[in-house]
C-alpha cells in the first residue's frame, strides 16, 4: 500500500523503499524525524522533511 500511513514506523514497515531511504539518512536526521514520527505519513513527507533538515547543513 502506497500513500498515507499512520506514522513513520508504519510507513517504513510497509514501504520497503521508504525504509531503505530512512536507513540511508544520517543518524541526526533519523533522530529528528523519529522525534516527530506522527507527522510523517507518506514517502513524500519523509523525503521532504529529511531534505529540509539536510538543507541546513549546506
Amino acid at each position: 500500500m502506497k500513500g498515507k500511513y499512520s506514522g513513520l514506523y508504519e510507513l517504513i514497515e510497509e514501504d520497503s523503499e521508504a525504509g531503505e531511504y530512512f536507513d540511508s539518512l544520517p543518524e541526526y536526521v533519523q533522530e529528528s524525524i523519529s522525534a516527530r514520527e506522527e507527522n510523517i505519513n507518506s514517502f513524500a513527507s519523509l523525503r521532504d522533511y529529511a531534505e529540509n533538515l539536510m538543507r541546513d547543513d549546506e
